[in-house]
């Protein structure tokens, strides 16, 4: 399935528009992943585990919104992009949403 963060896909004519879909992915890194995120915190720089917390949930929740989309009969998801937030400081959610299209086969 194709997946673009632009509205149109070079080759490709979009024949129908199905409508909105979207992956939700709410993520909790464990207590030993949180003490030692802390203890890098208090160097400063780049987190690794919170790194690996996002980066692993935005590819979840792309995952979802492609199953969602695929269930809608689209085979292109357009305008795609990300959300995301926390919940209760110790989860993530991450959102990937888009318009579920239908393209016709490329030119």
């Amino acid at each position: 399935m194709i997946v673009t963060t632009t509205e149109n896909v070079p080759g490709h004519n979009v024949t129908a528009v199905i409508g909105q879909v979207f992956g939700v992915v709410v993520r909790s890194r464990g207590l030993g992943g949180n003490i030692t995120a802390s203890l890098r915190s208090i160097v400063g720089g780049e987190i690794p585990e919170y790194t690996k917390l996002v980066e692993d949930a935005r590819r979840h929740a792309i995952d979802r919104m492609i199953q969602n989309a695929t269930v809608m009969g689209a085979n292109a998801v357009v305008m795609m992009r990300f959300d995301s937030g926390e919940i209760a400081q110790a989860m993530n959610e991450v959102v990937a949403y888009g318009t579920a299209v239908v393209l016709d086969p490329p030119a």
